[in-house]
């Protein structure tokens, strides 16, 4: 039997004859058979399918699909493809119930149970339909050539999530890892099938049983020391939730097993980190899973160690050693054209442009609105009806006309409206990538010019770090016989994307190096936040806004191998308890998709990132308010 043609790889001329069919351009077509390819795979008529410039993603029954140019090449063609094929299959294979019950609370072991539930996903689509499995290895092998995984040399290079989902496919289906990405695979693969190969045959052959599946992974992620062994709690609470124990017992369990799910993985000093419910459920991004950050520390080095020798390794002393940078010479900070070439910049650049369109509506009324707030308190402004001052001409009609009365005066108020520099501090991280970032550029362009216009001088600068799972810093500290509390063990990456002084037309491009791949991994927040802290102090303005964008609690696997697990978080709050109680610099915080308010005194938590605009432009009014 011949397999049915994929309508995407229809010509323009022969893709239906419908109504207005003819003065459909070709990327009209190929965005309706995209969009009814998509809803057929997925088995939902429901869908909501919509194009915009960035990575797929998924809210509810809203789909995104990646946008294309004027003038699409092969690349985007493959992009748009893979990634609606891959959301389709989520949507027809895929349970968030089922996948949230043994969510891990570690956030590597969590990486790693969303990549091979993709991997199990994506091979029940490549079984059936081979231009599936096409599509979907041409964006693989994109995305793998984007994150610069055929320049890997040792595995600290290469997220392990990323690696471990190219050998899961792998096993399932039979196809080899894409090219640009063998080099990365060979590296990991010896360990991977030292610890995990036994598992991960024993997956091949539950691919159609989410249930087992999700058990069977649950027992990989110990096998590969990801987190600690907790088999057998796992199936007392599967007992408990099928309601076959209705003792005391079983209530006290399932108390437990709701806590767990309501809140997620709260105690960083608990010795076995119990399985937490994912936030929002019911979101997806494409190929790109979403990923929840926690206070819980992160992987050791090949690829971790459990969760319990990292807690009771934590202060073997018994006290607590300050905060440090084991090797601060690696750090960076650099502008962000020095991080791209200008043609690259460009491209990113349009992209965003096409993005902003969408936006230009209720931020645009909001960035209206702060502007006419910000240049009313720069106005000039006048007292009338006074007996001295400066003769009002305006109102000497009325004595002309009626002689008796006196003569006005008026007098300049004095202008109470001071200078002012605001700093937008964004998170650069790998969690961020997809819809949060991209809104964030879009967010940070229109407050850009919106203030400028007024003159406020505004600073645009992102956080990160400069390699996965350590760099130049924890090979200094390897080579130095991995010394106890070593400190903060990556090599940071602090990027000026705008500077004050600098006009907008000048920087506008750099914002678009946001959208680049391969850019955001891991987030310091503690230090970013010095770091423009100190840059604010040094302004001659009388007034001074640092405003954070962030989608959670600082998370680094290398620093948090071999340090207690609160020990990036322990910093930042130390850092926002220092601005906030003895700075002049006003601090807010606004979180995405997680609750910030934990940490800042004056923060806002928003759960979808389209409400980002919006929530900054009412922020910086509301300050603007509380000054008038």
């Amino acid at each position: 039997m011949t397999p049915p043609r994929d309508p995407r790889n229809a010509p323009a001329s022969s893709a239906g004859h419908g109504p207005g069919t003819a003065e459909e351009s070709p990327a009209d077509v190929l965005k309706r058979a995209t969009t009814a390819t998509l809803r057929a795979i997925a088995g939902r008529a429901d869908l909501d399918v919509g194009f915009a410039i960035g990575p797929g993603s998924v809210r509810g029954a809203e789909v995104r699909l990646p946008g294309l140019p004027r003038q699409p090449g092969e690349g985007d063609l493959v992009r748009l493809r893979g990634t609606a094929d891959a959301i389709a299959l989520r949507y027809r294979y895929h349970d968030d119930r089922l996948h949230a019950r043994r969510m891990p609370a570690d956030p590597e072991a969590r990486r790693v149970y969303e990549a091979v539930e993709q991997a199990r996903i994506e091979a029940l689509g490549a079984r059936r339909m081979a231009g599936v499995a096409a599509n979907i290895a041409g964006v693989l092998e994109q995305r793998c050539r984007a994150d610069h995984m055929d320049q890997a040399t040792r595995r600290e290079d290469v997220p392990l999530a990323d690696v471990i989902r190219l050998i899961a496919r792998e096993a399932f289906t039979g196809f080899p890892p894409p090219p640009s990405a063998r080099t990365a695979v060979d590296l990991w693969r010896p360990l991977i099938a030292a610890r995990g190969a036994e598992r991960l045959e024993a997956l091949t052959g539950l691919l159609g049983d989410q249930e087992r599946f999700s058990r069977t992974l649950s027992d990989l992620l110990v096998d590969l020391e990801l987190v600690a062994d907790q088999r057998t709690a796992d199936r007392d609470d599967d007992e408990e939730l099928e309601g076959q124990d209705t003792s005391e017992g079983s209530s006290a369990g399932e108390q437990k097993q709701s806590e767990q799910d309501g809140k997620g993985a709260q105690g960083e000093s608990q010795a076995q980190p119990a399985p937490g419910a994912a936030e929002g459920e019911g979101e997806q991004d494409g190929l790109d899973s979403g990923e929840e950050m926690t206070l819980s520390g992160a992987g050791t080095e090949e690829p971790g160690g459990p969760s319990r020798q990292r807690t009771l390794a934590a202060a073997p002393g018994g006290g607590e050693k300050p905060y440090r940078a084991y090797a601060p010479q690696f750090d960076q900070l650099i502008a962000a054209e020095d991080l791209c070439d200008g043609e690259e910049l460009s491209r990113l650049r349009f992209q965003l442009d096409q993005q902003l369109s969408h936006l230009q509506g209720v931020v645009a009324r909001l960035a209206n609105r702060l502007q006419r707030k910000l240049m009313a308190q720069q106005t000039r402004a006048w007292a009338f009806d006074l007996e001295e001052g400066i003769l009002d001409t305006g109102r000497l009609a009325r004595v002309v006309a009626n002689p008796t009365h006196s003569l006005s005066f008026k007098v300049e108020k004095e202008t109470r409206f001071r200078d002012t520099v605001v700093t937008l501090l964004i998170d650069n991280s790998g969690s961020m990538r997809g819809r949060p970032i991209t809104v964030a550029a879009m967010s940070a362009d229109i407050l850009a010019r919106t203030l400028e216009r007024c003159g406020v001088k505004v600073e645009v600068l992102g956080f990160t770090t400069r390699q996965w799972k350590g760099g130049s810093s924890r090979e200094k500290w390897q080579a130095e016989g991995k010394p106890a509390h070593p400190g903060r063990l990556n090599d940071l990456r602090h990027i000026v994307y705008k500077a004050a002084d600098a006009p907008w037309r000048r920087t506008r491009k750099n914002l678009g190096l946001m959208l680049k791949e391969g850019i955001l991994k891991e987030n310091i927040d503690g230090e970013a936040l010095q770091w423009a802290h100190q840059r604010l102090l040094g302004r001659p303005e009388q007034r001074r806004i640092l405003m954070v964008i962030s989608d959670g609690a600082p998370v680094d696997d290398s620093t948090l191998s071999a340090n207690p697990g609160n020990y990036l978080e322990k910093h930042l709050r130390e850092v926002i308890a220092a601005i906030e109680t003895q700075s002049s610099v006003e601090l807010i915080a606004i979180g995405i998709g997680h609750d910030v308010t934990r940490y800042y005194r004056r923060a806002v938590t928003i759960m979808d990132a389209e409400d980002l605009g919006g929530t900054v432009m009412r922020q910086l009014t509301a300050l603007f308010d509380e000054e008038e």
